[in-house]
């Protein structure tokens, strides 16, 4: 039956490709951010004018995904990967080109509206090309991957920024696409397109948001994981400014702001091998503890006269392996509830993430860092709101037990 069939590509380069396609976004969202300290200097403008590149690209980068999903369906996966590479690769080369704060606003919002598909396409195909215990080994390799590529991603950016420009990260970004384009066209499979495609297509999918928004335990799921996401953001954004004025330069905020992701994987880890033990509420109350307790103790070392990367840094380890055993209960509830509608649940959550996310970071620019204070107040407060969401969020399924 597979005779017919083109030859496949080695399963090996097959996954490798889909977790470039996957981490692209993410590399491409972080990489500058140890060069964004520096922006409102070379750029002559205010602080949260600078943040603003950082959250046009991310709900760009949410919102497309909305649309992408969809349309890969209709027209192809490759096709909609390949068009989103392209749109990257000329977002990059125009902010490389950039030669001031709203040229380089726009270009971000390019690079965030291309990037999107890498995100969409490579989870979808994920779904096309495996099955079982393969889909699930898959899907552990995107955990780790996504959780690695903010750290490496601010460390290469942080040295590229030094020895060759702020410009030289968005080069290399537009390098980085044109070679993923290569490696889509000529080494993923083509999707089956489905034979009859229903011609109110949009109407179906506004009629599934619709149905899932009837949904209060969806609702509080998503708040759940969007204030989560908030709080990440919060810190993604605002870190190379607290550094900054701790006296780290561009070269090494990277090493500091790894300690969150790292941890977060070995929250994803141990979640991997308790929940079954546990059972995902315990693992959630768990995870919201570590949470509270990482960003108070950071807040409280900072009210306290401990400026130093260190202080800053090491409590929101605790935040890291917090998140860790909060996202994948929080995700795998998201998409349970209707489970016809899973696709459409992980769309919507996924824009709500990156919509929160980029209000996280754009409150970063309303308020001075020249310590960790305020950053850890405005860390506390989504933290705080997705605790409250938690709580709802149980006493519902207390009461109305599924």
């Amino acid at each position: 039956m597979t005779a017919a069939q083109p030859q496949p590509p080695s399963q090996t380069l097959l996954v490798a490709n889909l977790l470039a396609q996957l981490a692209f976004g993410l590399l491409a969202m972080t990489i500058c951010l140890p060069s964004m300290q520096e922006w409102a200097g070379i750029f002559g403008a205010s602080q949260a004018s600078v943040q603003l590149t950082f959250s046009g690209y991310v709900v760009a980068y949410g919102g497309l995904q909305l649309l992408y999903g969809p349309l890969s369906d209709r027209l192809g996966r490759k096709n909609i990967l390949l068009f989103g590479l392209f749109v990257a690769c000329v977002g990059s080369v125009l902010a490389a080109l950039s030669t001031n704060l709203g040229l380089l606003t726009l270009a971000r919002v390019l690079q965030g509206a291309g990037s999107a598909a890498g995100m969409v396409v490579g989870r979808a195909m994920v779904q096309d090309l495996f099955q079982g215990p393969a889909r699930t080994r898959v899907m552990a390799y995107i955990g780790m991957t996504m959780g690695l590529c903010p750290p490496l991603a601010t460390i290469i950016g942080g040295q590229l920024h030094v020895r060759l420009g702020w410009q030289s990260n968005f080069v290399l970004m537009a390098g980085l696409a044109a070679v993923l384009f290569v490696a889509a066209w000529r080494g993923l499979p083509d999707h089956q397109k489905a034979t009859t495609v229903q011609p109110h297509w949009l109407r179906a999918m506004w009629a599934s948001y619709a149905r899932l928004a009837r949904e209060p335990a969806f609702i509080l799921y998503v708040a759940l994981l969007s204030l989560i996401t908030a709080t990440f953001y919060t810190f993604l954004s605002g870190a190379p400014i607290v550094l900054g004025s701790y006296g780290v330069g561009p070269e090494g905020i990277g090493y500091y702001i790894m300690s969150v992701p790292l941890a977060y994987i070995v929250g994803n880890y141990l979640t991997s091998h308790l929940v079954h033990r546990t059972g995902d509420r315990p693992m959630m109350q768990l995870g919201q503890g570590f949470t509270l307790s990482g960003v108070a103790l950071m807040l409280g070392l900072a009210l306290a006269g401990w400026h130093s990367p260190l202080a800053f840094a090491l409590p929101l380890i605790l935040l890291g392996i917090g998140h860790g055993f909060l996202v994948p209960p929080a995700l795998a509830g998201t998409v349970s509830l209707v489970p016809a509608l899973a696709g459409s649940a992980a769309a919507v959550a996924g824009l709500m993430q990156q919509l929160m996310g980029a209000v996280g970071g754009f409150t970063v620019g309303l308020f001075t860092h020249e310590s960790a204070v305020n950053l850890g107040l405005l860390m506390l407060g989504f933290s705080v709101c997705a605790a409250v969401a938690q709580v709802l969020l149980h006493r519902r399924q207390n009461h109305h037990p599924r």
